[in-house]
């Protein structure tokens, strides 16, 4: 093994997390995280032990899947998911266009009036900074509790209306997002667009007769971080990537 060798980019372009989902009771009786979407990445889940449900808002309307070990499943962008964890629920995710998650690419389900103001929809989705473990898990907590409060009526909305309920809350996300985009060209050229051009280059060399797009074969190790961080919807564990 090439000890020294940078992490690459995980394939394909993907980055990979361990997420324990919180087991915090809502309003509603149901334990787990914030209903969100993502306005670029597709995302899967991959259960690896215990039990739950995503349930989720797509074009087809509100939908519960449940979860147990081996369960995988994924969504592309704009669809709105939440996970329930009932009992013990922990999974892998697998998110596409590494680095865009970690920038922003999540819209949280916030009730309408602070979606419409991105002031107001920064000052709620952030957490203090510098703050201790307590202080973090009770901002997350009650940012859980706003965004199922918003999750609640946009689900009433798709129920009375259809679809283009969830379309009106796309266009609000989209509206949010905006002011990231060009910083997430950047980030999608370096760590998804560079491994297409790789493998791009790699069949015109084979087509030619050429292996010299092995060359490089070397073997790395991305070691786990240390600690969990609050993420979307439980405890999530990390590891190095070179791009993140």
């Amino acid at each position: 093994m090439n000890s020294s060798a940078a992490v690459p980019g995980f394939p394909g372009g993907t980055a990979v997390s361990g997420l324990r989902v919180y087991d915090w009771e809502a309003g509603d009786g149901l334990c787990g995280g914030s209903p969100h979407l993502h306005t670029v990445s597709s995302e899967a889940y991959l259960v690896t032990s215990g039990t739950g449900q995503v349930h989720t808002i797509s074009m087809d309307g509100p939908a519960e899947h449940d979860l147990a070990a081996g369960s995988l499943l994924w969504f592309s962008p704009g669809t709105v998911h939440r996970l329930v964890n009932t009992a013990e629920l922990t999974l892998n995710v697998i998110m596409s266009n590494a680095g865009l998650p970690e920038a922003g690419d999540s819209v949280l389900t916030f009730p309408r009036q602070i979606l419409q103001d991105p002031d107001l929809y920064a000052q709620h989705a952030a957490f203090p900074p510098d703050a201790d473990q307590s202080v973090i898990s009770a901002a997350a907590r009650r940012r859980r509790d706003l965004a199922l409060e918003g999750y609640a009526e946009l689900r009433q909305s798709v129920l009375r209306d259809g679809p283009e309920a969830l379309v009106e809350f796309h266009r609000l996300a989209a509206a949010l997002v905006r002011p990231k985009v060009e910083r997430w060209k950047e980030i999608w050229a370096a760590n998804v667009r560079s491994q297409m051009a790789a493998t791009e280059q790699a069949l015109l060399e084979l087509a030619n007769g050429s292996a010299a797009s092995m060359a490089g074969a070397a073997v790395a190790r991305g070691r786990q971080r240390t600690g969990e961080r609050y993420g979307m919807c439980g405890r999530l564990t990390t590891w190095e990537d070179s791009r993140l």
